[in-house]
């Protein structure tokens, strides 16, 4: 079974056991769908509202938008423990004569490239949620602003947890050129990632505020 086919109760037992995976990356994707899903919440609760009506087509395409980050988002949960049982996998290979551990190694190398691969693509999506936010922010129902601001907290804690599975992949990955080019890439995109989400959310605690 899929873990994104589990009831909430039935995930969260597994996280919490002593399986590795699903672990940090499958939980930051989960917060990453969530805060899409809100985006659509959102959306959907100014979509045929008078008071909205002229940005109501705008908001009709930013749900579809946000319905598409989301289920990238939940494919990503079960990719991302897939792609560290590559790496589990790999321990149980045999490492008895050079040729075996030549063999071991590069299927380690390239386990590890998947498991910075999964995350990276998360960070992205977390992105582009937040430019969805940023687009309809002062668009949307405002009686929904708590509900858009935990998107935003949402998408910001799922590239952070993200970034953090990249980083630890990028330690043990003797590919240079892969590891510089994640690297210097990510760093930009988490920089984006949380100057936007602070932005944002300094932004709608304004306009909670007394």
């Amino acid at each position: 079974m899929k873990l994104i086919d589990k009831s909430i109760r039935e995930f969260n037992e597994v996280l919490a056991s002593e399986i590795p995976a699903p672990g940090g990356g499958s939980a930051a994707a989960l917060e990453g769908a969530i805060g899409a899903a809100l985006i659509g919440m959102v959306a959907s609760l100014t979509v045929g509202r008078k008071k909205y009506s002229e940005h109501d087509s705008f908001m009709k395409d930013i749900r579809k938008r946000a319905d598409e980050l989301r289920k990238k988002m939940l494919d990503i949960i079960d990719r991302d423990t897939e792609a560290y049982n590559m790496v589990s996998n790999v321990f149980a290979m045999p490492k008895n004569t050079d040729d075996e551990r030549a063999i071991r190694f590069d299927a380690m190398q390239n386990a590890l490239k998947a498991c910075t691969i999964t995350p990276f693509e998360m960070i992205q999506c977390a992105y582009e949620g937040l430019v969805l936010i940023a687009e309809m922010f002062g668009k949307h129902n405002t009686n929904a602003a708590s509900d858009l601001g935990v998107a935003v907290l949402s998408l910001k804690a799922s590239a952070e947890g993200a970034w953090l599975n990249v980083l630890i992949n990028l330690d043990g990955i003797r590919d240079e050129i892969f590891s510089a080019k994640y690297m210097i890439s990510g760093s930009d995109l988490i920089l984006k990632v949380t100057d936007l989400a602070d932005d944002i959310h300094v932004d709608i605690l304004h306009g909670l505020l007394p």
